[in-house]
């Protein structure tokens, strides 16, 4: 499907330009990059340490595997929230939530959400305590979150057979999967990038429900076309919109083959993420 020109996200041009931060320069950006950057290198060491301090007291405690593993995902998603309120501080961006209840309640679902920024996944494992997530295998051989992942649960993306018996595993135990359809951050000028299947492929085989999540930004920062010490001179305002549960009865493989209802539920999940995105966000 062809990618819609981009169009501003709030409920006119106007207003987006009245309420969008303004734009700094000069020396007046400094402070900001250097508090970003910090915020980065926080994070690292801070996991780095976890890795070697808490990871390992939490993991010998004596209990369920299932236990371990949620108590270290609610260890994550409040060093994720942390991250979030330094990210914050310094600027950098904010975040704002609607029916937040829904999401933190949620259990074995697929959370899937669009992609703007280079910080999605922080912001959604810091509002969810029970989420995991599909991790490339090159961050597995980072010292200072391999321990984090492996303790979580998070799965490595290897192979089709493997992946979908993990992520079956995982939510089983009532841990929420995010997944971003899109695959990589949305690219600049595009309301979403073209949805792959995979997670329609994981929601129809495992027989999870999907729970839609909508985030929107007011101005461009942290982008794919973006390093990430590249931090944005406006802060970024961020929407976090949680949708409705979709079945994945809706697509039973009894209508059709397993590949032919894959990819209408993917052509549904884009086109619902087209139509909200053009939206203007309704007030609470």
């Amino acid at each position: 499907m062809t990618n819609q020109p981009h169009k501003p996200q709030h409920a006119d041009a106007i207003e987006q330009k009245k309420s969008a931060a303004p734009k700094l320069r000069g020396c007046r950006y400094v402070p900001r990059w250097i508090g970003g950057v910090l915020c980065y290198i926080a994070f690292g060491l801070g996991g780095l340490l976890c890795s070697l301090t808490i990871l390992p007291i939490l993991q010998l405690w004596p209990t369920k595997p299932e236990l371990r593993v949620a108590r270290v995902q609610r260890l994550v998603s409040g060093m994720f929230r942390a991250l979030v309120a330094m990210l914050s501080f310094a600027g950098v961006i904010t975040v704002n939530t609607k029916n937040i209840e829904t999401l933190q309640q949620a259990k074995g679902q697929i959370v899937i959400a669009n992609h703007p920024t280079l910080v999605d996944v922080v912001v959604l494992i810091s509002l969810m305590p029970n989420a995991g997530c599909i991790v490339k295998q090159g961050l597995w051989r980072n010292p200072f979150i391999r321990g984090v992942l492996a303790s979580a649960g998070y799965i490595p993306n290897r192979g089709a057979d493997w992946l979908l018996d993990d992520c079956l595993q995982v939510l089983q135990t009532d841990t929420n999967l995010i997944i971003f359809p899109e695959g990589t951050r949305t690219l600049t000028g595009n309301i979403v990038n073209p949805f792959a299947r995979g997670a329609a492929n994981i929601a129809l085989r495992t027989q999870t429900d999907i729970l839609p999540v909508v985030l929107r930004t007011d101005v461009a920062g942290l982008t794919k076309q973006q390093a990430w010490y590249q931090i944005p001179r406006q802060t970024i305002n961020m929407s976090v919109e949680i949708g409705t549960s979709m079945s994945y009865l809706l697509y039973d493989v009894k209508q059709g083959n397993e590949a032919k209802m894959a990819r209408q539920l993917t052509r549904d999940l884009q086109q619902f993420y087209l139509d909200t995105l053009k939206q203007p966000i309704k007030s609470h």
